[in-house]
């Protein structure tokens, strides 16, 4: 047997380039497969966990939600209640500050999208304290409405008696001006004894009664007056003189104007005179009327008034006199 170094001519065997091919494509599905297992596990996975976190936040949100709605109540029995007693607001503006300061802190803390664990169960602590506070205020309005209701009743009272004593005294009023007017009308005086006499005066002081209109120089009117009931004291009494001609006897600068009547109205006087009177006792009055013109033929009338009434009259007739009256 021959050895040699030189490669022999014939030919050598190689793997075929078929097989080479078919373990790559095989490699490479197996990759494939491989990532997408790798997919559907990490998909799966991913939809696990967004199923978990839907589900935790659907329990948050539940769980909110029910604070949300606890507080909610809360707010709606709290704007019952006040609106309800709006007239009690001013007794209780302490606890509704403290009850709106509380609603605010809560009412900011549910504006929160997420809320921790410690941070809802300082809300229920909350909402607890605001349902204690407002379940203390509807106490406090019952109360105080209870009260409201006793003094309307007492003051429905009150006021049915104020309206009674208002017309009883109205009635009271009415008669007491009622008394006064016939104590005041009772308390007129009255005239008696009217006399008019025409008096000539002469030298020496010397005085004559005479019915000549010429030689009149002063009338004297003079009558009695008295009343059982007037008070004492000083009272005034109106004369009022017409003369022949129906003219009232008027001299401004003798003290004459007017005066009111009852039944009358508006009246000339000729003269007033003061009259001191004392109850249930007569009173003469007697007064000399001068006035700066000469007396008229005819019948001159005398009317006497007190308290506006007409108390008594009197006529007195002056003749023209002869050729040597």
């Amino acid at each position: 047997m021959s050895t040699t170094n030189y490669p022999s001519a014939s030919p050598q065997s190689t793997p075929p380039k078929k097989d080479s091919k078919n373990l790559i494509i095989g490699l490479l599905a197996v990759a494939i497969l491989g990532t997408w297992g790798y997919f559907l596990w990490d998909k799966n996975k991913s939809d696990q966990q967004i199923t978990q976190l839907k589900t935790q936040y659907v329990a948050v949100d539940s769980s909110k939600n029910e604070l949300q709605k606890s507080f909610d109540a809360a707010v709606i029995r709290l704007d019952s209640l006040t609106g309800h007693n709006n007239e009690l607001e001013g007794k209780l503006s302490e606890r509704n500050s403290e009850i709106s300061k509380l609603k605010g802190q809560i009412a900011a803390k549910l504006k929160k999208d997420r809320l921790s664990e410690k941070e809802k169960g300082e809300l229920r602590s909350q909402i607890q304290e605001l349902n204690d506070k407002i379940n203390n205020l509807e106490a406090e309005v019952a109360r105080l409405t209870q009260e409201n209701q006793v003094l309307t009743t007492e003051k429905t009272a009150l006021t049915a008696d104020k309206e009674k004593l208002t017309t009883d005294l109205a009635t009271t009023t009415t008669q007491k001006q009622d008394l006064e007017k016939k104590v005041d009308i009772a308390s007129t005086l009255n005239a008696s004894n009217i006399s008019i006499t025409p008096i000539n005066e002469k030298s020496g002081g010397r005085e004559k009664v005479t019915t000549t209109a010429k030689r009149v120089d002063k009338l004297v009117i003079a009558f009695d007056v008295d009343n059982r009931i007037a008070q004492s004291g000083n009272t005034e009494v109106y004369v009022s003189v017409t003369d022949p001609e129906g003219k009232p006897v008027t001299v401004e600068a003798l003290g004459s104007g007017t005066f009111t009547t009852r039944e009358e109205g508006d009246k000339f006087y000729t003269f007033k005179m003061p009259v001191d009177i004392e109850t249930g006792k007569k009173k003469h009055v007697e007064f000399p009327w001068k006035q700066n013109s000469a007396f008229k033929t005819g019948n001159y009338k005398i009317e006497v008034y007190h308290n506006g009434f007409k108390i008594g009259e009197g006529t007195q007739t002056l003749k023209k006199g002869g050729l040597f009256s």
